[in-house]
């Protein structure tokens, strides 16, 4: 390689290990920007994906109900579009059947604007996104992602801007949080997933996961997964940085038979490190970004009542969702299939207590940073667990299917829409 050439990576390079953040740090900037004056509520919002609802609940203690939203108010026209179009049928039905698992996909992520009136929501099987009035719980704009699928969504530092991966046109789009108003777009790898903003804001990492719904899921046909890749563009431009192929990294760590589908992934509070899932694995990675390499793994152990056959494991995860503590010495994972959540020390990589939880499917921080909290989509509640201890603390009740949990903000008298 020629030494300009290496010169410049290495400077990309340092470049990200100066912004990169994780969801953590991303939420606790959006939480700065969102405000804590008067007026201002902290709040949590669970997306209960196959009942089209978003449960809201306080952020911290209890955790207790405070109200809750239908975010498809306009299901009926929504539905009669569909029904109108021969391929968005298709598609519609390809989702029920496929990632939602005999049910509709409504309620993917979702984040509040900053002044507490709103949020933002991705529909997968509407292939939207809209922004609902808390008040009133009407829409405020509705913006129709390309191709047939919405997923995954991150929100600016200043709470200003949301990215959405659009599944199956390999697309990110970059709205302005308030209007709707598409700010740019980039090209990702095979079915982007996660994002997540650099703390700056002025980066955006895309993780792609390829096809996770085939039934050709032993290494040996890893292959026809398709293009995965980590993808690093310019927030402002939404130009390419750099893009990380782990398949080269995770050869070199003598992993050549893990999938390199990175799932969900977190940033440590220097920036320097990336903890992440990949498809099909019990554990965790862990990437070094001035150095671009894989520095260590963690085995996680398996629940020996789960099946090792692998297409019986929902959506080719074995462990999705992962988070960390604001001091950064406490990672918590929680293990989808397994059915069980646990509290890892990052010095060590040594887990606690395997706290029984039921097809977790996400991890996040509590308002305080003192708790993790995982959503049981098995059970229809979420959970949250003292970091310190590893041990539980409570469960609350939410609706069908809860996935996407973030911190966010509503008016401080806020308790549902209007007639709710």
């Amino acid at each position: 390689m020629p030494a300009s050439r290496t010169r410049h990576l290495c400077s990309v390079a340092a470049a990200l290990v100066l912004t990169a953040a994780g969801p953590a740090a991303a939420a606790s900037a959006a939480t700065a920007a969102a405000g804590t004056s008067d007026g201002l509520r902290e709040v949590m919002f669970v997306g209960n994906n196959w009942d089209g609802t978003a449960d809201v609940i306080r952020s911290t203690g209890d955790f207790a109900k405070i109200g809750r939203i239908d975010v498809v108010p306009d299901k009926a026209a929504r539905m009669a579009e569909i029904n109108a179009d021969p391929i968005k049928w298709i598609y519609f039905q390809a989702i029920r059947n496929g990632v939602g698992e005999g049910h509709d996909q409504f309620a993917d992520d979702m984040y509040s604007t900053p002044d507490g009136r709103s949020v933002v929501v991705s529909r997968p099987s509407f292939a939207d996104v809209v922004s609902l009035d808390l008040a009133t719980g009407k829409v405020n704009w509705r913006f129709p992602v390309a191709g047939y699928r919405s997923d995954h969504m991150a929100v600016s530092p200043d709470g200003t801007r949301v990215a959405v991966s659009a599944s199956t046109a390999n697309t990110v789009h970059v709205l302005d949080i308030a209007t709707g108003r598409q700010l740019g777009s980039f090209a990702t790898g095979d079915k982007p997933h996660e994002n997540i903003f650099s703390r700056d804001g002025k980066y955006i990492w895309n993780m792609s996961i390829g096809d996770v719904n085939t039934a050709l899921d032993d290494p040996i046909w890893d292959w026809t997964k398709g293009d995965r890749r980590i993808t690093v563009v310019d927030a402002t431009t939404y130009k390419q940085v750099k893009v990380i192929d782990m398949r080269q990294r995770l050869d070199a760590f003598g992993l050549k038979n893990y999938s390199d589908a990175v799932r969900p992934a977190v940033f440590s509070p220097d920036e320097s490190k990336l903890y992440f899932q990949v498809s099909f694995f019990n554990g965790l990675l862990e990437y070094d970004v001035a150095t671009d390499r894989i520095t260590r793994m963690k085995t996680l152990p398996k629940n020996p009542a789960t099946s090792e056959d692998r297409t019986t494991w929902v959506n080719d995860s074995r462990h999705h969702g992962i988070s960390m503590n604001p001091a950064g010495t406490k990672l918590c994972v929680a293990g989808t299939m397994d059915d069980y959540a646990t509290v890892v020390d990052r010095a060590t990589l040594q887990e606690g207590p395997l706290v029984t939880t039921s097809k977790p499917y996400w991890a996040t921080i509590s308002g305080d940073g003192k708790d993790c909290i995982v959503s049981e989509s098995g059970a229809d509640q979420v959970t949250a667990i003292d970091f310190a201890t590893g041990r539980k603390v409570t469960s609350v009740p939410v609706g069908d299917h809860p996935q996407r949990v973030r911190l966010g903000h509503v008016q401080a008298d806020w308790t549902g829409p209007e007639g709710s």
